[in-house]
């Protein structure tokens, strides 16, 4: 008899969507693995018990799940050869674990597409760690990675910071689990910005971020609410730009885009080689600017970086004009021509309610909903959201190397 038992998932601190089910023939093993599984993030379970009848797993299954996770019993030849069986675009992602025969097991069930196998007995951290990769594997595969946005500062005090952590704080509202990542390693505010204590910095975790999961990297950060968690700087601690590697960087990216639906970064107002690690990867890129000469003579400069060095493209680039004023001198228009980019947004000026959000740490969305400025703010997270962003990494990757010589 075939018994599958379904227990949905709706988590606040992962991705969800993936369903997994776990097949076993015994009753106690099965409920270890759905304990540990129910632990992780963005998974949908449903376990099945077999008590006799047919070998395969999946026998008879409306709906194929994303991953398999099959305890194998003393019939694993029979259970995986029932798999093999299957064409190979019919059989999802597994991870296999039980007792298997030493070399013959191994080689039948990665034959039967299991991306890894665990020899019992095994710790719960092992199984944690080889479900990590195998979501990490799947999500990637499906294209299914998290959208990574950069906001940076034509010139100090533009509000770079300000746009970095409201469209954090919507987008963690309105479109799926964020991580806001402060990369200013000494001047960082965005914790200020949302009142959250740090009490691991993001050096820490960049130095140990080979060793990380997803489950470890959100246990990291500082969580605003369910769906908005943050990683900067410690108070007193002194972060050095050679105290972070561009290779732990890239790492932590990844893992974050496995991790969450959109990973939002506040950049210094520079260009080396960890901003350029963020920026090589990057879905778009928010240019903050106010209507100066000043400020656009730098974000002239700064853009032309961007596009010329860097090889940001032009659907990738978004500028922001902060504190918009309608009587300037600089109007939108010169803007867009000094610029050469079409794609502009305006926030409108309200310093009071501004420094109001900024003293109390709480964003905008949330400190005064019906604000003009939070208005302007929801919009850009719409055209974000409503965006379909295209790859195209290769390209600025060799730019990028090309730019400092890798």
């Amino acid at each position: 008899m075939l018994n599958t038992r379904e227990t949905p998932l709706t988590s606040a601190t992962g991705k969800a969507g993936l369903r997994i089910l776990i097949s076993s023939r015994d009753a106690g093993s099965l409920r270890d693995l759905q304990c540990v599984c129910q632990r992780m993030p963005g998974l949908e379970v449903s376990t099945r018990l077999v008590s006799n009848g047919h070998v395969d797993p999946l026998y008879g299954l409306d709906r194929m799940p994303d991953l398999l996770l099959l305890r194998v019993s003393h019939l694993w030849r029979e259970e995986l050869s029932a798999l093999l069986q299957r064409p190979a675009h019919e059989r999802p992602a597994m991870l296999v674990c039980g007792l298997l025969g030493e070399q013959e097991g191994m080689r039948l069930a990665m034959q039967a597409g299991a991306r890894d196998v665990l020899p019992e007995p095994f710790a719960d951290a092992e199984l944690v760690a080889a479900l990590n990769r195998l979501v990490a594997e799947v999500r990637l595969g499906n294209g299914n990675e998290g959208k990574l946005v950069a906001v940076i500062s034509a010139k100090g005090g533009s509000g770079g910071t300000l746009v970095a952590c409201n469209l954090a704080q919507q987008l963690s509202a309105r479109s799926g689990n964020t991580l806001l990542l402060d990369m200013d390693l000494q001047f960082g505010s965005v914790t200020h910005y949302l009142d959250v204590a740090q009490s691991h910095s993001h050096l820490e975790v960049l130095q140990q971020v080979e060793d990380m999961d997803s489950v470890a990297l959100r246990g990291f950060c500082s969580h605003f609410s369910p769906t908005l968690h943050v990683l900067g700087g410690r108070a007193g601690e002194l972060c050095l730009p050679q105290d972070a590697q561009p290779e732990q960087l890239d790492a932590l990216l990844q893992l974050a885009r496995t991790s969450y639906d959109w990973i939002v970064v506040d950049l210094p107002r520079q260009i080396d080689h960890l901003t350029g690690s963020v920026l090589e990867q990057v879905d778009r890129v928010y240019v903050v600017v106010q209507q100066s000469v000043s400020h656009l003579r730098d974000a002239s400069a700064l853009v032309r970086i961007l596009r010329e060095d860097l090889g940001v493209r032009g659907d990738q680039l978004q500028i922001v004009v902060n504190r918009y004023d309608k009587s300037a001198a600089v109007s939108l228009k010169d803007i867009g021509e000094a610029l050469r980019c079409p794609n502009i947004s305006k926030l409108p000026n309200d310093f009071n309610l501004v420094s109001q959000s900024q003293n109390t740490g709480v964003p905008l969305g949330l400190h005064a909903p019906k604000a003009a400025i939070t208005a302007a703010l929801r919009d850009l997270t719409e055209d974000l959201v409503g965006h379909q962003m295209a790859a195209g990494k290769g390209l600025l990757k060799r730019a990028f190397n090309r730019f400092f010589g890798g």
